[in-house]
């Protein structure tokens, strides 16, 4: 691989990134939550457990507990047990939460740095962004 175009999507993916993250903690700003709030509330589209849901938030299970646990306090999530796996909990949004989590998709995407793609160009985005981080 040529080193300056390896040099150049390094940076590239890293400014996106940051441009993510500030839209991200904006939207959570404007509705009063903490950014891995929203990042949680987001990954929380069906009953999932912590440790999945920690990997999809890209963190450790103890980090994803606390956001949790602050979920909870707010009435968006309940743990229930899991219907399979007696060990476990199953985190399920509450009423209050699924309307929280549509409030924070629907900011998300209004003025998502990705709207400046077409919905082509998007797919295109996250196909190539998957076919980096598949496994070989």
């Amino acid at each position: 691989m040529d080193i300056q175009i390896d040099r150049d999507v390094c940076k590239l993916v890293h400014q996106f990134t940051h441009r993510l993250d500030v839209h991200v903690r904006r939207v959570a700003e404007e509705l009063g939550i903490t950014a891995s709030q929203v990042i949680a509330l987001r990954e929380l589209s069906e009953p999932i457990t912590a440790r999945e849901l920690a990997s999809r938030m890209s963190c450790e299970p103890s980090n994803a507990t606390f956001v949790l646990d602050r979920l909870e306090q707010q009435g968006l999530i309940q743990r229930e047990p899991h219907p399979t796996d007696r060990r476990a909990k199953q985190i399920v949004l509450t009423a209050s939460g699924q309307r929280c989590r549509a409030g924070v998709l629907e900011r998300l995407s209004a003025a998502s740095p990705l709207t400046r793609l077409t919905a082509d160009q998007q797919k295109s985005l996250r196909d190539l962004l998957q076919a980096l981080i598949d496994p070989a």
